[in-house]
């Protein structure tokens, strides 16, 4: 029977072949994507798997440190993506 600890280590060992996984599919998808909207949305969810890729190093390392990465990647990748829509929209970012 496995101890919880090694369960653990077992579903973030898990965890993180998934995420790298979506990133290098996402990485694809940003590249080669058609057109410009679907590479803003790639960019989005690259964002958000890297976001998830360091929380998984948290955990695994027990450090809050990665956490707090996490949140500032989190807010300029938001302010990051509303800037890119808003130049798709208008052409320009400051109006």
């Amino acid at each position: 029977m496995l101890n919880p600890a090694s369960l653990l280590d077992l579903s973030i060992s898990i965890a993180f072949g998934l995420v790298t996984a979506a990133l290098a599919l996402t990485l694809w998808r940003l590249l080669f994507g058609p057109d410009k909207p679907d590479r803003i949305l790639a960019l989005d969810t690259l964002y958000v798997n890297a976001i998830a890729l360091l929380v998984l190093v948290g955990i695994h390392l027990n450090s809050s440190l990665y956490f707090e990465a996490a949140l500032l990647i989190a807010m300029m990748g938001f302010v990051g993506t509303v800037a890119l829509c808003k130049y798709l929209l208008r052409g320009d970012i400051i109006e």
